[in-house]
């Protein structure tokens, strides 16, 4: 997928899990069952021992993923998750030198910012989608909504505190998408050999979402996996 690609599927998707793990196994057969659950978007975090290989081994066998990279601080991290297949880079923070270097290489780019000062500034340093984290912190839903009445140009995607309980009024309140955590990326299934907990989690969220567009836009058809 070019960038406007791997865009618009994060649009339409509406969903990022943000896979931690504490190896890089464990890892794999996660993002295989947020697959399994017909999630084509995912984002491996540089906490992930061997983060870049496991991106690179991802990208190899997984043709139909869009698959970025997170917890990225800097443009030479960046560069080193392009070059294994990364196409979209996240972060938590707001690095100008990282928004310019994704721009440069034409991979899309998702910096972290919380304030609205900090939100318009990755706007305009070019940032393609703005991650608000830590959202859950700052009142959840109720704080996207405050900050799309007068930045609804904006696409956000909060991250930090999401659950399948709440991701469809992070949606309703304008959310272009959201990234979650530990509510999906249930590493404990895994271990105790319950892939299918993550799948169907998986799938959950996708109809969350899907709904929520819904109810948003009266009339609308909802896109995204089944």
């Amino acid at each position: 997928m070019n960038k406007s690609e791997v865009i618009q599927t994060i649009r339409d998707i509406g969903v990022i899990p943000v896979v931690r793990a504490e190896s890089t196994d464990l890892a794999i057969q996660v993002v295989e069952a947020i697959q399994a659950g017909g999630l084509d978007v995912l984002e491996v975090t540089m906490t992930v021992p061997g983060a870049i290989d496991v991106i690179a081994k991802l990208a190899s066998t997984l043709n139909e993923c869009v698959i970025g990279a997170g917890t990225v601080l800097d443009p030479e991290t960046a560069r080193k998750c392009i070059d294994a297949g990364a196409q979209f880079i996240v972060s938590p923070a707001l690095n100008l030198e990282t928004i310019a270097c994704c721009r440069e290489l034409d991979v899309a780019v998702m910096p972290g910012a919380l304030t609205p000062t900090e939100i318009v500034s990755a706007w305009q340093a070019g940032a393609d989608f703005v991650k608000v984290f830590p959202a859950g912190a700052m009142g959840g839903a109720s704080y996207i909504k405050s900050l799309k009445a007068p930045l609804p140009q904006i696409e956000l995607v909060p991250t930090g505190g999401v659950t399948l309980a709440n991701a469809a009024s992070f949606i309703e309140a304008g959310a272009v998408a959201v990234g979650v955590g530990a509510d999906l990326v249930n590493t404990k299934a895994v271990r105790a050999g319950q892939p299918e907990k993550i799948t169907n989690a998986a799938r959950a969220f996708i109809e969350a979402v899907r709904n929520a567009r819904m109810r948003s836009v009266p009339g609308a058809v909802a896109t995204g996996s089944p």
